[in-house]
């Protein structure tokens, strides 16, 4: 690492002003994008990078690197720049291609897409959740895996954000349980300079920061000249240096510094300078005015020699983890399957505890005995729940709460913080090591939505556990009740949602959650009781099946719904029955499982000869008309609800074995 005060070498102010004037080109080629910040924010972003940053480009998936959040990710350009000079996977035409089709440079970070970027950011605070989340998975993981002579698992997070996401309510929150447990392993450069997109932030945003995150529990450092290397570099030291808190360092920045006519102003924020403020930006700044995509071979020269610096620092980790497996096979066996995406849980359906008959009994309450026959096997499964352990029942027996003084538990008390708990859960996925879930109302999935769609953009396997899943919640009344949430959740790309309907179809939900790899799922249980009931055989790991088959060869009507409501799908059958009407019920515990099935296997399920179908679920009817078609009748509740108890209102709503009865001579009439 380069000394204090070491930063007289002008090659540190010519890769500075390199990572400046490629971000500034890619943006004027492109016609599109955020000069601003890369402008504003380069040398603190290089004396980072440079002498702090614990990483390997030759191995940008090393378990025991520092993590490094863009939150402010508007600003990419700064991140591919500092990739490129890195010597990570992106190389000067992808640099060239920024927000183009197809190209490994698109106009935000995107995980998953871009080698060494860890997490897709762009919506402002999501980042800088999702730090706090791999800083609690860096705690939990060293206090299980560390040893005294050897700390396989010790490094930094690193959070660079921008006022707008300090704005933003989530970063408050994740903010505030970061201090709460004195993660101090984050250090937070805050881009403080002043603008957003509609001007100063006099306008919008007075608070005092600094007191803020020290009323946080933070400690806040400041640097008055976002250019001063020598005062970068120590203050980053003193925040590594402080263990008990997480740090925020105020620099002040000039946005589009470097820039005659638009530094400092908010017109750089999101537009290119354009070729005449580019030319004279780059005169100003003693650059080549005609050059385009320019980086010195001395630079390079340079770079190459701190890249390999920085490999060697693998290498020799690499070496501590050999003696550790020689020291410790056993642990090193768990950490190595810890970090392991796959798994397979084939043994839980056949756990005789979930296999045993359930009389009459909530799903939430059985969720939480398969969450903990499951933790039976995986222990790295961790999770919390937004405080309503109580409700959700999703507390891990005999693990303990990860807290500052114990962050061997492996329950995490996010208090009343949603928005924070989503980014926060996706956060330990993304870092890697353990499997994460978070939990809480159904109706409270508004405040997580953003979280979850990122999660379903990531391809990760974060778990959301929503329970009181209808107006079956009752006396709380509408703003408890969820109705447009289910298929909310299920307008989501790539978000498998589950709605079981007894316990076996509650343990299949989590088998399928914890066994997948390449997105995250909804799991979503009642409050009220439910009938057990079991299914004649069909395969609940397709989403959709024969729950209750018919008597005849080919049904009169088929009957489809989800959770409790299939309790009542059975009722109806029996009424229809005695009317000489043969129905099949069909369990929906899946869309989005019983849409990857073959054409033939849902032919099977939905004969397209039978044309009268009835659809049954306690929300919204939409969504549901791809199944029922042209003859069917969808029950639903298209309105808000009603503070009553639960049994009342699903039968003022229409929730009702009668009302399927009369919705099926409804769709046999139009069949005719």
């Amino acid at each position: 690492m380069t000394t204090r005060g070491d930063y007289v070498n002008s090659i540190d102010v010519k890769t500075i002003n390199t990572i400046r004037f490629l971000s500034v080109d890619a943006v004027d080629r492109a016609n599109s994008g955020h000069p601003g910040l890369p402008m504003g924010a380069a040398s603190m972003a290089y004396v980072l990078w440079k002498d702090f940053l614990k990483i390997s480009s030759k191995n940008p998936e090393w378990i025991d690197r520092d993590r490094f959040v863009l939150s402010a990710g508007h600003g990419s350009m700064l991140l591919y720049s500092l990739m490129h000079l890195f010597g990570f996977g992106i190389g000067i035409d992808d640099i060239k291609n920024f927000r183009q089709l197809d190209s490994i440079t698109p106009g935000h970070p995107e995980y998953g897409h871009t080698p060494g970027v860890e997490t897709t950011t762009g919506p402002l605070g999501q980042g800088f959740s999702n730090a706090v989340g791999m800083a609690i998975a860096e705690r939990k993981l060293a206090a299980e895996f560390n040893t005294s002579e050897h700390k396989i698992i010790d490094h930094f997070t690193y959070i660079l954000a921008g006022d707008g996401d300090l704005m933003e309510g989530i970063s408050a929150e994740a903010a505030s349980l970061a201090g709460h447990l004195g993660l101090g392993k984050i250090v937070c450069l805050y881009d403080n300079n002043h603008i957003t997109i509609d001007g100063s932030t006099k306008n919008t945003f007075t608070e005092d920061v600094e007191l803020r995150f020290k009323s946080y529990g933070w400690q806040v450092l400041k640097v008055e000249d976002g250019n001063d290397l020598t005062c970068l570099q120590e203050a980053i030291g003193d925040a590594r240096a402080e263990t008990n808190r997480p740090s925020l360092i105020m620099v002040t920045n000039v946005i589009g510094y470097g820039s005659p006519n638009k530094a400092g102003k908010a017109e750089v924020h999101g537009s290119p300078l354009g070729k005449d403020e580019t030319r004279l930006t780059k005169i100003s700044m003693g650059w080549d005015e005609q050059s385009e995509f320019l980086v010195p071979e001395e630079v390079y020269e340079y770079m190459n020699k701190i890249a390999e610096q920085k490999s060697s620092v693998k290498k020799a980790w690499d070496g501590l983890l050999g003696n550790y497996k020689a020291a410790y096979p056993g642990k090193h066996k768990k950490l190595i399957e810890w970090f392991k995406s796959e798994h397979s849980l084939e043994w839980l359906m056949s756990d005789e505890r979930i296999t045993k008959e359930y009389a009459s009994e909530a799903t939430r309450i059985l969720g939480g005995d398969v969450l903990n026959i499951a933790r039976e096997q995986m222990g790295n499964l961790i999770g919390g729940s937004a405080d309503l352990n109580s409700s959700t029942k999703t507390f891990i027996k005999g693990s303990g709460i990860f807290e500052r003084e114990c962050p061997e538990g492996d329950n995490i008390y996010y208090g009343v913080r949603e928005h924070a708990m989503a980014g926060i859960t996706n956060g330990i996925t993304l870092h890697g090591g353990y499997r994460a879930f978070c939990s809480t109302f159904l109706v409270f999935s508004d405040y997580m939505k953003p979280s979850i769609r990122l999660a379903a953009l990531m391809k990760i396997p974060s778990i959301f556990v929503f329970t009181h899943d209808s107006i079956g919640v009752g006396e709380d009344g509408p703003t408890h009740q969820p109705i447009e949430h289910v298929m909310n959740l299920r307008s989501i790309p790539n978000l498998s949602v589950y709605r079981p309907m007894n316990m076996m179809e509650t343990a299949a939900a989590w088998k399928k959650a914890l066994e997948r790899c390449d997105g995250p799922s909804a799991i979503i249980l009642t409050r009220q009781k439910l009938r057990d009931i079991r299914p004649c055989g069909g395969d609940m790991d397709k989403g959709a099946y024969i729950a209750i088959k018919e008597d005849k060869d080919i049904p009169d009507a088929i009957l489809m719904g989800s959770g409790s409501e299939v309790q009542l799908l059975e009722e109806a059958r029996d009424l229809l029955l005695e009317d000489g009407i043969d129905c099949r019920a069909v369990s929906f515990l899946c869309f989005e499982d019983f849409e990857a099935q073959s054409e033939e296997y849902k032919t099977e399920v939905l004969p397209n000869a039978v044309k009268a179908r009835v659809s049954l679920e306690a929300g919204i009817t939409q969504g549901w008309e791809r199944h029922t078609g042209d003859c069917g009748v969808a029950i639903g509740i298209d309105c808000f609800g009603a503070s009553a108890p639960g049994e009342l209102l699903m039968e003022k709503y229409g929730m009702t074995a009668l009302n399927v009865v009369n919705a099926v001579k409804e769709s046999l009439k139009r069949t005719l």
